[in-house]
């Protein structure tokens, strides 16, 4: 295999699954601290994609911490195809997750003649908005897994 930048073990890596990590979990603070997050499908459904990309992300930055420390880079076929079906199945989730909680606040702000809950309106933006982050940090990295594993 190739070395690309963000091939698993790398400091590109590290830096994309860390902030992968944070914007997920910053999208997660912003929503669950409104009050009226629950009472609808599409931010109880942010929530969970965020929730999962969490986990997947920290994970693999663990992983990448790892080999960092080990000075080794991980070229292992097998795990680099596991990677990229974890990272097209989280970044799939996790555009769903922002394209549809996105929709709703379109939907209060402009549909309904603004926004009736005040500083949660802001909130809930923000958490769409970290979401799309999410997303463009996981594409980044399930578009490189993808380029490693054919270039293997």
């Amino acid at each position: 295999m190739m070395d690309f930048a963000g091939t698993p073990g790398t400091a590109t890596a590290f830096v994309l699954r860390i902030l992968q990590s944070f914007f997920a979990v910053a999208s997660i603070t912003f929503m669950v601290t409104t009050t009226s997050f629950y009472q609808v499908t599409a931010f109880c459904f942010l929530v969970a994609s965020m929730g999962l990309q969490v986990l997947w992300s920290s994970g693999l930055a663990i992983l990448d911490g790892y080999a960092l420390a080990t000075k080794k880079v991980i070229h292992n076929t097998g795990l680099v195809g596991l990677f990229v079906v974890g990272d097209w199945v989280t970044a799939t989730l996790s555009l769903a997750a922002a394209a549809s909680s996105s929709g709703i606040t379109v939907l209060y702000f402009n549909d309904l003649a603004g926004c009736n809950f005040g500083e949660e309106c802001q909130k809930l933006q923000l958490a769409a908005g970290l979401a799309f982050l999410t997303w463009i940090t996981i594409g980044i990295s399930s578009v490189i897994m993808l380029w490693i594993l054919a270039a293997g």
